[in-house]
């Protein structure tokens, strides 16, 4: 089997060696034009063996019937003259400066005949090229055979080295192989190398060609390269102009497209009853899964479309190829799960996705957003963190725009739980030019649902409306499907509690509770959405609160729960419904007794009683324990004593009890003296604790 390495190594041609037996580069140059006459022979040598010929043998025909035909000296003769003269290493080599010498002098002509002829000898005698086809073809070296090899070469690789392919396949059409037979390859070849501009120029010209060669596999590279640019519905035009007739195996991925942007009767006329049967290889059944897992979270119960997905992403992993898809099988999966309430099973489904390198380098920035979100939901935002870092640096190209988009949303959510404003601001403002580059799909309503949410928060609502109302038609146009549909109705009824909207929140709260009967995690919502209407009311059970909290808990929900059980002890009546709704709130979500928001727990702050004003915390040389800091950046965040106990999840009383001892111990006259001694105190970190608008 050959061996094809990436264009990296030095080859003949163009990359003389340095000269190892000490000869200078000008006096090898000028020793190599120097062979004339009685040194032709000798010179004719040196150049057979530049090109590539090798002793002993065979030789070009034209040397050799001068050497059999006592024209010239024996063989061992020129050699022994070739190493007399410090040209010839003792190996067969020409040391690199007459090597360079003698190729840039020898007639093009002549240099191309001889490198034919050594093709000849290596066709005649069975072997492949080898690396040596790709040092002819960038020589200028125009030659069928060469260029067979090299197509051949680059299709084998195409599937597990894509950016070897890439050059393989510009190699063979610098060896003059059909720029049209093999632009689909190349153009896949580009998009799964990350390359997606040079893969659209590619495809944009084949596919404006009348008959146009391979055209499925090149209606495939550019409905994946229309999905990662965030326009689904573009990929999907494109399979409708392919139609049914030439979708063949490629149905399945005209389903993911054609159901990403809600056309379900489109997916659906793609397999034809008289379609051939797919091949019975690995990756034909992987994609079979793929659509058929896509058309069962449709239904009224997904779960058999979860496993259908994670078949599919399963043997993907043992595949190992690089396939022009919309989404991977392992995002799909993922994103089923996490419409289902199971981030840590989503989570797991991308790691092992990722280690396995499925869909290539171009789809490793994805699943590490995907793990991403799994652990944001699962309230752990430092690993969170670490696999966005993953992500801006699993390729060497920047977040294609539909990554970005959800890397966007992602910084947004984490600014969010972490009760960070200035932050939150800045992520929004990231998130608002990243909406502008893609379209609302199936695939994105998770991002969309957190950017619902911040928007309500922010009181810039009229940002996103647009994009949620082709959210809800999306949906629409499927059935409202519950796994996909319910999420999004979560977000939209936190987003109306945030804007005090029940006339908003009351459709969204009765579609949770008529998807409750189809779907476990609409239950709970529909449960905790109940639960916080009568908190914010007042007149709210302590019971139904904490059995709403932590059933959030276990959908991969502890963050909301813990803010509903924190919302409700800052308003409970008796003292023993506050501490209870207090211990549920720091159960599901530890990281609220830190030292700041979000931060990571100190043991001593989830030992202590919630209602000790000091939290058992020794207070520093500013004089203010580590409790109190927290309690001060929030008060320099403008928020209210039941503001700042919904946020750490302490009682009214106590953050008040904060306070005055803070304005005590710092000797503060009124409140404006007050916020001016807690930043001095504070430091730095006040710096980016300023009230918010």
């Amino acid at each position: 089997m050959v061996s094809y390495q990436p264009h990296t190594q030095k080859t003949a041609f163009r990359h003389p060696e340095p000269d190892h037996q000490g000869t200078s580069l000008q006096s090898a140059e000028l020793m190599a034009s120097q062979l004339k006459g009685e040194n032709a022979a000798v010179r004719e040598l040196l150049l057979a063996l530049s090109v590539g010929f090798a002793l002993p043998g065979p030789l070009p025909s034209d040397l050799q019937r001068k050497i059999d035909g006592n024209g010239v000296e024996s063989l061992d003769a020129l050699v022994h003259r070739a190493e007399s003269s410090g040209l010839l290493t003792p190996d067969g080599g020409v040391v690199g400066p007459a090597r360079h010498a003698l190729l840039a002098v020898a007639p093009t002509t002549k240099v191309h005949a001889l490198q034919r002829e050594l093709v000849g000898v290596y066709a005649a005698n069975g072997q492949p090229l080898g690396d040596l086809a790709r040092e002819l073809a960038r020589a200028g070296l125009a030659d069928p055979r060469v260029a067979a090899e090299l197509e051949h070469a680059a299709d084998k690789a195409l599937e597990r080295d894509p950016g070897l392919a890439y050059q393989l396949y510009d190699e063979a059409l610098l060896a003059g192989t059909d720029e049209k037979a093999t632009a689909a390859r190349r153009a896949q070849a580009a998009a799964a190398n990350g390359d997606l501009d040079t893969a659209t120029r590619i495809v944009d010209t084949l596919l404006g060609q009348d008959g146009p060669p391979d055209v499925r596999r090149a209606a495939d590279v550019a409905a994946a390269v229309w999905a990662q640019r965030g326009m689904i519905a573009r990929g999907a035009d494109v399979y409708s102009w392919l139609g049914p007739s030439r979708i063949g195996q490629s149905a399945p991925l005209a389903a993911v497209t054609l159901i990403g942007c809600g056309d379900l009767s489109g997916a659906e006329n793609m397999f034809g009853a008289d379609a051939p049967p797919s091949s019975p290889t690995l990756l034909a059944a992987t994609l079979a899964h793929l659509g058929k897992g896509i058309l069962q979270s449709l239904e009224g119960d997904p779960h058999q479309g979860l496993q259908t997905l994670i078949h599919a992403s399963d043997m993907l992993n043992a595949a190992g190829a690089a396939l022009p898809l919309p989404e991977t099988p392992a995002a799909l999966a993922a994103l089923v799960a996490l419409h289902s309430g199971e981030p840590n099973l989503a989570e797991t489904i991308c790691r092992s996705a990722a280690a396995a390198g499925q869909g290539g380098d171009t789809a490793q920035p994805r699943l590490f957003l995907l793990q991403a979100w799994s652990a944001m939901m699962q309230d752990r935002l430092e690993d969170a963190r670490l696999a966005i870092n993953e992500a801006s640096k699993a390729n060497h190209w920047p977040l294609v725009p539909r990554d970005e988009f959800l890397c966007s949303a992602l910084e947004v959510a984490l600014a969010r739980r972490n009760g960070d404003f200035p932050e939150l601001i800045k992520a929004w403002e990231r998130a608002r030019e990243a909406t502008l580059h893609t379209a609302v799909d199936l695939y994105s309503l998770l991002p969309w649902g957190e950017l619902m949410i911040a928007a309500a928060r922010l009181r810039e609502g009229r940002r996103v409306a647009p994009y949620l109302t082709d959210a809800w038609g999306l949906l629409e146009r499927l059935g409202n499907p519950p796994l996909w549909a319910v999420p999004l109705h979560w977000a939209a009824v936190q987003a109306a509690l945030l804007n005090e909207s029940p006339a908003d929140l009351a459709p969204h709260a009765a579609a949770l509770a008529r998807a409750a009967g189809q779907s476990h995690l609409a239950a709970v919502l529909a449960a905790a959405g109940k639960a916080w209407v009568t908190v914010l009311a007042e007149r709210f059970r302590p019971d139904d609160v904490e059995a709403a909290a932590r059933g959030l808990g276990l959908v991969g929900m502890p963050w909301e729960g813990a803010r509903l059980a924190g919302h409700a002890a800052a308003r409970a009546d008796e003292r023993k419904d506050m501490v209870r709704l207090l211990s549920c709130a720091r159960e599901l979500h530890p990281q609220a007794s830190s030292a700041g928001p979000g931060g990571p727990a100190s043991s001593e702050a989830r030992n202590a009683p919630p209602t000790e004003a000091g939290n058992g915390m020794q207070p520093d040389g500013a004089g203010l324990s580590e409790r109190e800091k927290e309690v001060a950046r929030l008060v320099l965040d403008g928020k209210t004593y039941r503001e700042i106990g919904e946020a750490i999840y302490i009682s009214p009383r106590t953050a008040e009890h904060h306070i005055a001892r803070m304005r005590r111990r710092l000797g503060a006259e009124n409140r404006s003296d007050l916020m001016a001694k807690l930043r001095l105190a504070l430091g730095p970190d006040s710096q980016a604790h300023d009230p918010s608008p």
